[in-house]
């Protein structure tokens, strides 16, 4: 057996840099103490989520990876308490700005980052002005808890991202996000289909997955968002484990078996099964 309990946490942003990383902190060491080995946060979670309008001063919130406070301190962290923390960050590379995840392995050992692949352009959510398209690829890595794939918010809802990672080895899918309300389409709450895509992916690709959010309603230039929570962990089929609600600050955790879900991976041949010579299609189009 190789148990291991994971962990999301969500919470309300402030306009405090510096409160939200205590808070942060705070929640960490709330699931550590719960016994989780493996804990999410939020993405961007150092600062209010600030696509929601076009502002270029906020550009100003980006810092390198290298040597870069933030990391550091939850790298620190980390060891501290023995846990893989992936760290969400605001990344500026040069002339260059990235929406960004680095990796904190339990000894504190940052294994290297991931910059967000597929960047989104919708109202409340824009994305495209503040961040290029990463140009890491894909990426898993080992740690002292087994091999975890990272992708960030809008990776999740593309099958390409959870199969190229499961297939690189991945044992662990991890997904940090900012989402909540659409402010051109009020009524409609996309909660339930984000949850569903995801869940999706575990199923697909046979093994857990976990999920992290931030609650709170935020306002930009009078356009206002309000993030649905709902953090959650899936196992293997895809089944929930647990889950967070919508707007309270929470540590939403779960126990599974690492080892029972590789066994049901290799049994169901759905990687021995892959025609891979049937698709080429989907880079033709």
């Amino acid at each position: 057996m190789r148990d291991i309990t994971l962990a999301a946490v969500q919470f309300a942003m402030s306009d405090s840099p510096a409160v939200n990383a205590d808070r942060a902190e705070g929640l960490v060491r709330e699931a550590a103490a719960a016994g989780a080995r493996l804990v999410l946060l939020p993405e961007l979670f150092e600062s209010r989520y600030f696509c929601i309008t076009q502002d270029p001063r906020h550009l100003a919130l980006a810092r390198p990876f290298e040597r870069n406070p933030l990391i550091a301190r939850f790298a620190d962290l980390a060891r501290e308490l023995g846990i893989v923390l992936p760290i969400p960050f605001f990344e500026r590379a040069n002339q260059a700005f990235f929406n960004a995840v680095a990796i904190a392995d339990a000894d504190g050992r940052v294994l290297g980052h991931y910059r967000k692949s597929h960047i989104p352009q919708n109202p409340g959510y824009e994305e495209k002005f503040y961040f290029s398209p990463g140009d890491t690829g894909f990426r898993v890595w080992d740690t002292a808890i087994g091999r975890i794939g990272v992708g960030i918010c809008w990776d999740q809802w593309f099958p390409e991202t959870a199969r190229a990672m499961a297939l690189m080895g991945a044992e662990i899918l991890c997904y940090p996000s900012a989402i909540g309300s659409e402010p051109s389409e009020p009524g409609w709450d996309s909660q339930p289909h984000w949850e569903t895509v995801m869940r999706g992916h575990a199923g697909a690709n046979l093994m857990p997955l976990l999920a992290s959010n931030r609650i709170g309603t935020e306002s930009q230039d009078g356009r206002d968002v309000t993030f649905y929570g709902s953090s959650f962990v899936a196992d293997a089929t895809g089944q929930l484990l647990a889950r967070g609600s919508r707007d309270r600050e929470e540590v939403v955790l779960a126990r599974l078996d690492l080892e029972a879900c590789a066994a049901l991976r290799a049994g169901w041949g759905l990687f021995r099964d892959r025609r891979v010579d049937l698709y080429g299609r989907i880079a033709a189009f």
